[in-house]
Protein backbone atom coordinates (compact mmCIF):
# COMPACT_ATOMS: atom_id res chain seq x y z
CA UNK A 1 0.00 0.00 0.00
CA UNK A 2 1.14 3.85 -0.27
CA UNK A 3 0.26 6.97 1.56
CA UNK A 4 0.75 10.35 -0.19
CA UNK A 5 0.50 13.19 1.47
CA UNK A 6 3.15 16.15 3.16
CA UNK A 7 5.75 15.07 6.23
CA UNK A 8 4.68 16.98 8.94
CA UNK A 9 7.03 15.91 11.52
CA UNK A 10 10.27 13.41 11.16
CA UNK A 11 11.60 11.86 14.78
CA UNK A 12 14.68 10.69 16.09
CA UNK A 13 15.50 7.46 15.76
CA UNK A 14 15.49 5.58 19.57
CA UNK A 15 16.93 2.17 20.42
CA UNK A 16 15.66 -0.10 22.56
CA UNK A 17 16.89 -2.73 25.06
CA UNK A 18 20.04 -4.53 24.80
CA UNK A 19 19.47 -6.32 21.32
CA UNK A 20 19.66 -3.03 19.72
CA UNK A 21 16.12 -2.59 18.16
CA UNK A 22 16.25 0.63 16.61
CA UNK A 23 12.40 2.82 15.81
CA UNK A 24 11.90 5.85 13.88
CA UNK A 25 8.43 7.84 13.58
CA UNK A 26 7.47 9.99 10.44
CA UNK A 27 3.72 11.88 10.52
CA UNK A 28 2.17 12.48 7.30
CA UNK A 29 -1.01 14.78 6.01
CA UNK A 30 -2.38 12.85 3.83
CA UNK A 31 -3.97 14.93 0.47
CA UNK A 32 -7.70 14.58 -0.43
CA UNK A 33 -11.30 16.19 0.78
CA UNK A 34 -10.63 14.45 4.41
CA UNK A 35 -6.98 14.55 5.35
CA UNK A 36 -5.74 12.31 7.86
CA UNK A 37 -2.73 12.66 10.09
CA UNK A 38 -1.04 9.58 10.23
CA UNK A 39 2.15 8.13 12.28
CA UNK A 40 4.03 6.09 10.59
CA UNK A 41 7.13 4.01 12.12
CA UNK A 42 10.15 2.87 10.23
CA UNK A 43 12.42 0.22 12.09
CA UNK A 44 16.14 -1.24 12.01
CA UNK A 45 17.87 -0.53 8.82
CA UNK A 46 14.78 1.00 7.47
CA UNK A 47 14.98 4.60 9.96
CA UNK A 48 17.92 5.59 7.78
CA UNK A 49 16.06 6.11 4.68
CA UNK A 50 14.19 9.33 6.97
CA UNK A 51 17.73 11.39 6.39
CA UNK A 52 17.11 12.69 3.25
CA UNK A 53 13.49 14.08 3.95
CA UNK A 54 12.36 17.01 5.65
CA UNK A 55 9.20 18.52 7.08
CA UNK A 56 7.30 20.08 4.23
CA UNK A 57 8.23 17.21 1.57
CA UNK A 58 5.28 15.90 -0.69
CA UNK A 59 6.41 12.18 -0.47
CA UNK A 60 4.98 8.84 -1.32
CA UNK A 61 5.35 6.29 1.42
CA UNK A 62 5.24 1.99 1.09
CA UNK A 63 3.47 1.22 3.96
CA UNK A 64 2.47 -2.21 5.80
CA UNK A 65 -0.22 -2.23 8.18
CA UNK A 66 0.43 -4.72 11.21
CA UNK A 67 -1.82 -5.77 13.82
CA UNK A 68 -1.36 -7.94 17.18
CA UNK A 69 -3.57 -9.49 19.48
CA UNK A 70 -2.22 -9.17 23.31
CA UNK A 71 -3.83 -10.63 26.46
CA UNK A 72 -3.50 -7.97 29.34
CA UNK A 73 -2.73 -9.71 33.55
CA UNK A 74 -6.73 -9.12 33.65
CA UNK A 75 -7.13 -12.45 31.08
CA UNK A 76 -8.85 -9.02 28.58
CA UNK A 77 -7.94 -9.33 25.22
CA UNK A 78 -6.75 -6.14 23.30
CA UNK A 79 -6.23 -5.48 19.95
CA UNK A 80 -3.34 -3.09 18.44
CA UNK A 81 -2.64 -1.60 14.98
CA UNK A 82 0.55 -0.27 13.43
CA UNK A 83 1.88 1.27 10.38
CA UNK A 84 5.43 0.17 9.30
CA UNK A 85 6.92 1.90 6.34
CA UNK A 86 9.17 0.53 4.17
CA UNK A 87 9.86 2.98 1.49
CA UNK A 88 9.60 6.78 0.97
CA UNK A 89 10.25 8.75 -2.38
CA UNK A 90 9.15 12.63 -3.22
CA UNK A 91 6.00 12.73 -5.08
CA UNK A 92 7.90 14.62 -7.62
CA UNK A 93 10.45 11.46 -8.37
CA UNK A 94 7.23 9.55 -8.95
CA UNK A 95 7.92 7.90 -12.45
CA UNK A 96 4.83 7.98 -14.75
CA UNK A 97 4.68 5.69 -18.15
CA UNK A 98 5.02 8.22 -20.92
CA UNK A 99 1.77 7.56 -23.55
CA UNK A 100 2.10 5.10 -26.16
CA UNK A 101 3.09 7.05 -29.11
CA UNK A 102 0.48 6.46 -32.28
CA UNK A 103 1.97 6.51 -36.18
CA UNK A 104 0.50 9.12 -37.56
CA UNK A 105 -1.25 8.54 -41.17
CA UNK A 106 1.39 10.08 -43.33
CA UNK A 107 3.77 8.12 -41.85
CA UNK A 108 4.62 5.14 -44.19
CA UNK A 109 7.63 3.40 -42.11
CA UNK A 110 4.98 1.23 -41.12
CA UNK A 111 2.92 0.19 -44.02
CA UNK A 112 3.86 -3.61 -45.03
CA UNK A 113 5.11 -4.54 -48.31
CA UNK A 114 2.14 -6.27 -49.97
Amino acid sequence: MEIKGTIKKIGNTKTFGDNGFQKRELVVETVGNYPETLLIEFVQDKTAILDNYNVGNNVVVGINLRGREWTNPEGEIKYFNSIQGWRITNDAELVKTPPMEMPRPDDQSNDLPF
